[in-house]
């Protein structure tokens, strides 16, 4: 029983059980869902779908992190600004005023440098008003929830810009020779490129001592404005990166639908991954986790027959009982039930 209870205490704990409890429901009800297939020189099957499509999460789940770490508030504008990076990159790719093109303006290079500059912007203006202007994360997060689409739809005139040169689509899907999906591999570097900034870095340590006091992280010399400033700018640099991959899926900036529910993907990859959403001490890993979970989730309500419009409603439920139970109040309440039961023992 004490092993168990270790066990439960462990960081990985929590995204790795829903993990597993969802790949086994899949087992009892569809054992077809572990099936991999190879067509065409490529993977196919419901795993790989998974990992797949969790990987544009995946991303979105690093910067997020980072956010609720420092400031203890999320950043809903991330799906809105995935859309709007993705809209950027098509634009300039495609030449301004065109909405459909089969050879590029200029090189794909500078479009897609374009789009992750834009979510870099976006997440530069979000850090701002944060962290300087000290406005709750999700009022001023809120701004570019509402209005990047907008500005996306104002790049494309209104319409869906489409870019039909084939090496464009190979980011979103596979490269030619490759059987694993290239977003797999974008995920990967992301995470990679982050994690070895905060571990061969001190920002990972400011970023876990501001977001636990930040008072005391100012008074011991850390410039908690410009260590929260930087958590949004990753944030938006990570939200157009997923932007690119989403866009090059489909060959196209759908500034309608790219990135559409994403941002409440990743703020319950980061609750998940047993990250406390009252910032302080973070899990990258279990974030990471935590977005495959999603997707797998995803996935398997899908394969139940939930409609895309209802999977969201499930995803809320599921936030909601992670939030009560990371409550401090309703950890109070479970450690006074516990020592009452002790008392008891006792007594009797």
């Amino acid at each position: 029983m004490t092993n168990f209870k270790k066990l439960t205490q462990k960081p990985l704990f929590l995204p790795i059980f829903c993990m597993i409890l969802v790949l086994l429901v899949n087992l009892i009800k569809s054992p077809d869902f572990f099936a991999i297939s190879v067509n065409n020189g490529v993977l196919y099957g419901r795993l790989i779908d998974i990992i797949n499509r969790g990987s544009e999460i995946a991303i979105l789940a690093v910067g997020q992190t980072l956010v609720v770490a420092v400031s203890a508030g999320t950043d809903i504008s991330v799906g809105s600004v995935m859309s709007l990076a993705a809209c950027t990159c098509c634009t300039v790719l495609a030449g301004f005023g065109n909405n459909s093109v089969n050879e590029l303006q200029v090189p794909m290079i500078v479009g897609m440098l374009a789009g992750i500059f834009m979510g870099g912007v976006c997440g530069s203006f979000n850090g701002a008003l944060v962290s300087k202007l000290k406005i709750q994360p999700m009022v001023a997060t809120l701004i570019l929830f509402t209005a990047a689409r907008a500005i996306g739809l104002l790049f494309c005139n209104n319409q869906i810009t489409y870019i039909r040169y084939e090496p464009y689509k190979y980011l979103g899907n596979f490269i030619p020779g490759c059987p694993i999906p290239t977003p797999v591999f974008v995920a990967i570097v992301v995470i990679l490129v982050v994690t070895l900034l905060l571990k061969k870095t001190a920002l990972g340590l400011y970023i876990q001592s501001v977001g636990i006091n930040n008072r005391a992280a100012r008074i011991s010399g850390i410039n908690s404005d410009v260590i929260c400033f930087v958590c949004y700018v990753i944030c938006g640099i990570c939200a157009g990166i997923a932007g690119i991959v989403a866009s090059s899926r489909i060959y196209s900036a759908d500034s309608n639908n790219i990135g559409l529910n994403y941002e409440l993907d990743a703020i319950l990859a980061v609750a998940l991954g047993g990250n406390s959403l009252g910032g302080g001490k973070f899990n990258l890993i279990g974030s990471i986790i935590g977005a495959y979970t999603i997707q797998a989730i995803t996935t398997t309500l899908l394969a139940m027959g939930v409609s895309t419009d209802q999977a969201p409603v499930f995803k809320a439920i599921i936030v909601v009982i992670i939030v009560v139970v990371q409550a401090p109040a309703f950890k109070r309440f479970v450690a006074e039930k516990k020592a009452q039961r002790a008392v008891n023992k006792e007594v009797a």
